[in-house]
This record gives structure tokens, sequence and C-alpha cells, in this order.
């Protein structure tokens, strides 16, 4: 299994890691003829405006919106505001995959400096909550009706799954716990 994780900015490094030490040939991807030959993609967390500016300037937009209409796409933080279809609080021109029907609110949980952690009970991950790790993370204010909730926190809805498509407010690749990523993997096995 081939998966990609988009290495313009952000937390690509992490990612990496963890699809590697789950057994998955995990490359960095910065190009877009790199794309075509994934089974699953990751936008990882970092800076969404810098992200979608850079996916623009080297011809990532069209090629990744194709990934995400046939084979698996996760989005962490950043990612996840990228695949929304509409977002609360953005850049005006800021380039935007809108591929997920969720609208999504930027910085939702505050500044850096209201960073925090947290555990969730995840649909579909067994064996106990999920500690998510939320770093000026944002926030999914709405979904259409075919976007599966999976989890919340305190109320408010932070992770998401529309077909092969899975959206997280926060960065699961900043713990020890493999769990998300192992849910994204069998995605591909669907």
């Amino acid at each position: 299994m081939k998966v990609g994780v988009l290495a313009l900015q952000g937390a690509s490094r992490e990612h990496l890691a963890v699809l590697r030490r789950l057994g998955a040939e995990a490359v960095a991807v910065r190009l877009p003829e790199e794309v075509a030959a994934l089974d699953a993609l990751i936008l990882p967390g970092g800076e969404s405006t810098t992200i979608g500016k850079l996916m623009a300037r080297y011809g990532l937009l069209d090629p990744v919106r194709k990934h995400a209409a046939e084979k698996p796409l996760l989005g962490t933080c950043a990612g996840m505001i990228l695949m929304a279809k509409q977002i609360l609080g953005g850049v005006p021109g800021q380039p935007l995959l809108q591929v997920m029907d969720i609208t999504v609110e930027r910085n939702a949980f505050g500044r850096q400096v209201d960073s925090f952690e947290a555990d969730l009970d995840c649909k579909g991950i067994d064996g106990g909550p999920v500690r998510a790790v939320f770093i000026r993370a944002p926030l999914i204010k709405s979904t259409a009706s075919q976007v599966e909730i999976l989890a919340e926190h305190l109320g408010r809805v932070v992770a998401v799954r529309q077909g092969k498509l899975l959206a997280l407010a926060f960065h699961p690749e900043l713990t020890d716990d493999t769990r998300i990523h192992e849910y994204f993997l069998s995605l591909v096995e669907e």
C-alpha cells in the first residue's frame, strides 16, 4: 500500500513515521505527478493558507481533487480546512480543494497559546478513547447529511467521514496511538 503525505509545509514527517511504523510504503508528495500513483493521501496540519497557495503554485489542486473523488484522503487540522466546501474566518481567495461537504471555522479553539489535548471517543476506533492534540484547531460547524460524525469535543464536531474522505480537527500523528492511521488505512481496503 503506497500512501503519500503532502510535504509542502506542515507536519508531514510525523505522519510519514506513523505510516512506516504500520508497514505502509509512505512517501513525501511535492509534485502533481506523484499523486496518481498513490493508494491514499494525507494532507497534514500546518498553515492552511500557505499550503493552499503552494498547492496552487505547484499544480497540485486538481490532481488531489481527482484523487479525493476515487481514493482515501485524510486531512488533519489545516488539511481538514483545505478539504471543506466552505470555511469561516478564511483568507479571501484562499485556495481550497472543496471536496468534503462540511463548513469549517478556522482557529475555532483559539490561538496557539490555547492549544490543548483531550481524550475522544471516536466512532469506528476500538480500544478506548483516542488522545487528540488540538493546536490552533479548526472546528466543523456544519455537515451535509452524507457526512458521518465520528467524534465530538464538548459537543463540538471534531472528526468526520464522508465515504473515503476523513477529516480531523486534531493531530493524531503527534501521539503514540496509531489507531486513527490504522482506521484510515482500512479505507484503502474497503
